[in-house]
């Protein structure tokens, strides 16, 4: 196949939000993507700074996960812009060890309010849509905004988890709600993010 050809994938799901487009990554998100990625300061608690070639790598398997028909953390974009803010959604690779909503967001969009209003849709779609019955976010010990945006959201830590592969030596705490829970408290979020 030449570099000109390319294999249709599906678009796969979009959510709306105030502010905010979430959507499967496409190629013109690698750029900011890699940009996440390559930031200390981001990339500090999510398994450290990656070169771009990794970055590509790790995109590429974002892309793959929706193509095959498995869920990614989406590509989050800014409505008034078009810029992309970061990456947040379901999420499990292989062999992960939760069903989690994740997230990572450009560090020009840190502290806009942005990364609780795409969580909000997230943990919305993983339930309704997806059906899992728990959500989980695994935040490294030391990530402190994390785990405050994990509060934010209800969940709460039930104690230390193992990631797989490169990444089994960091130390997290898996933060967790169940489907009956986040229902009983969603109105709160209403305001942010209708229903």
């Amino acid at each position: 196949m030449s570099e000109s050809e390319s294999l249709a994938v599906p678009d796969g799901p979009k959510l709306v939000t105030p502010r905010l487009f979430l959507r499967p990554p496409r190629k013109e998100d690698f750029p900011a993507w890699a940009e996440l990625n390559g930031d200390p300061q981001t990339m500090e608690h999510l398994g450290g700074v990656q070169h771009e070639a990794d970055a590509w790598r790790g995109f590429n398997g974002f892309c793959g996960a929706w193509a095959l028909g498995y869920v990614a953390m989406f590509s989050v974009v800014e409505r008034e812009t078009g810029n992309w803010v970061g990456r947040i959604g379901p999420h499990r690779p292989h062999l992960w060890p939760v069903k989690e909503v994740g997230w990572g967001l450009h560090p020009a969009y840190v502290g806009k309010g942005y990364a609780l209003e795409a969580a909000i849709a997230s943990v919305d779609f993983a339930f309704d849509d997806l059906g899992w019955p728990t959500v989980s976010h695994l935040i490294n010990d030391q990530n402190t905004r994390s785990a405050k945006l994990a509060e934010r959201l209800g969940a709460s830590p039930v104690g230390p988890s193992q990631m797989p592969g490169s990444l089994s030596d960091e130390q997290v705490t898996e933060w967790r709600q169940s489907r009956e829970e986040w229902r009983a408290r969603r109105a709160s979020f209403d305001g942010l993010v209708p229903r």
